[in-house]
């Protein structure tokens, strides 16, 4: 069994207030798990409303599938125009790690 995972470092474009972080941050959620059927949620920086740290992950049984999925996602949330994408930060393991 194959664990991927990647954690976004996001900066939020014109976003002013805590709400307004939620209006960008809680769709990038919802389009990647529908688009992608992956966990996500937001696991960094709450407190802040310009920045947010991102995180996706799958299980598979063949790795370069599990590989393939992270690249399409992390291409997909660098295309959003509303936020910068300043950092990604993959990991793949082997469950026998």
């Amino acid at each position: 069994m194959w664990i991927g995972f990647v954690e976004f470092d996001l900066l939020l474009g014109d976003v002013h207030s805590l709400k307004g972080k939620r209006s960008v941050v809680r769709p990038l959620i919802a389009d990647l798990r529908r688009t992608f059927d992956i966990s996500v949620a937001e696991v960094g920086h709450q407190e802040l409303h310009r920045r947010a740290v991102v995180g996706a992950g799958l299980v598979g049984a063949d790795r370069q599938h599990v590989v393939d999925v992270l690249d399409r996602v992390e291409r997909h949330v660098a295309a959003r125009p509303e936020l910068e994408l300043l950092s990604a930060r993959p990991r793949v393991l082997h469950s026998e790690d």
